[in-house]
């Protein structure tokens, strides 16, 4: 130690350590190795044949001949400091972001690399009929009975969209001057009456319409489609005594 202590001669310590005595604070740790006597810090290369390491001014690289890199498919590159691996990419051919609309390449957890999960088709269908013991035929806008189809998007990873087709079938047995009309959920699709002089057994039209059920049902989540179907315009003694049903839902997740 020395000075006064004072402002102008402060007190200064100073001491000297060797490098013996630091030594011993130092020890190896994962891919480093450390030669305590010697004091060298260095890589720890693996035992295992063809694992190499080069250290040069400019970092440290894995020369030619030093791994056995394969490179048939997805890289690009020997390893050499000349020839970094690199990953093998196309060129992007759209005129959109590739940034906003490109897809993703993923590890799973036993280090394969994975693209985005597939897109899926999935169909559902009922096909269902009633028999009735010659109800009669409502005059005005009735629903008469609802037929369900239960959907479940089985896609564990994306939405969904669902297209709906529903088909509507209806006897009618309509007396000279009867009419009689059915539609879909309150939407009149066929209508018809006798003009004749004698009862007409078992008068149908098939009748169908197509619609979007879901814009994005949900991964795993399930839905009911119902029809109700409806009568109306019901005179002259109209009866029914049959309705067929058809529905068919398609779900697209891309």
């Amino acid at each position: 130690m020395s000075g006064s202590g004072s402002q102008a001669n402060p007190y200064v310590v100073s001491a000297e350590v060797t490098c013996d005595e630091v030594r011993g604070c130092l020890s190896a740790g994962p891919g480093v190795d450390y030669d305590a006597v010697g004091g060298v810090i260095g890589a720890q290369v693996s035992a295992q044949p063809g694992n190499n390491l080069t250290l040069g001014p400019d970092g440290l690289y894995v020369p030619t001949g030093s791994a056995t890199v394969n490179t048939g498919c997805g890289l690009n590159g020997d390893g050499s400091g000349g020839s970094p691996l690199a990953v093998a990419v196309g060129s992007w051919p759209y005129g959109c972001d590739p940034a906003v609309a490109g897809g993703v390449v993923v590890c799973d957890a036993g280090g394969v690399l994975r693209g985005e999960p597939r897109g899926q088709i999935n169909y559902f269908q009922i096909s269902e009929t009633r028999a009735y013991a010659d109800l009669a035929v409502p005059s005005g806008d009735t629903t008469v009975d609802t037929f369900t189809l239960d959907i479940t998007n089985p896609d564990p990873c994306r939405s969904a969209f669902v297209l709906v087709e529903r088909e509507v079938d209806v006897d009618f047995v309509l007396p000279a001057g009867a009419g009689a009309a059915y539609g879909h959920d309150g939407d009149d699709m066929f209508y018809t009456r006798n003009t004749g002089s004698s009862t007409i057994t078992d008068a149908h039209t098939q009748t169908t319409k197509v619609y979007r059920h879901s814009a994005a049902l949900a991964p795993g989540a399930g839905a009911t489609v119902s029809l109700p179907v409806t009568m109306s315009r019901g005179s002259g003694g109209a009866t029914y005594n049959r309705i067929q049903v058809f529905i068919r839902a398609v779900l697209i997740s891309l």
